[in-house]
């Protein structure tokens, strides 16, 4: 894979993890009730994702430039 191809991907990786993260309070801050299907099964699945990244295991197969424990940090 190029150096640019990893780049994006990187990128792409840390965006979607920032969205996630953030997500809960663009909800509240935005009014918009998270009682709503589509709102409440986003907040599911950032929540979801959250926690697996966070799982020893799933940090051990990732790439050490995603891993957020002290191991992985070059």
């Amino acid at each position: 894979m190029s150096d640019n191809a990893k780049r994006t991907l990187r990128t792409v990786v840390q965006t979607a993890l920032g969205i996630a993260v953030v997500l809960p309070a663009v909800v509240d801050a935005s009014g918009i009730p998270a009682a709503l299907p589509w709102v409440a099964g986003a907040l599911a699945i950032a929540a979801g994702f959250a926690r697996v990244m966070a799982v020893p295991g799933v940090q051990a197969l990732l790439p050490s430039w995603l891993r957020t424990d002290d191991n992985g940090r070059e």
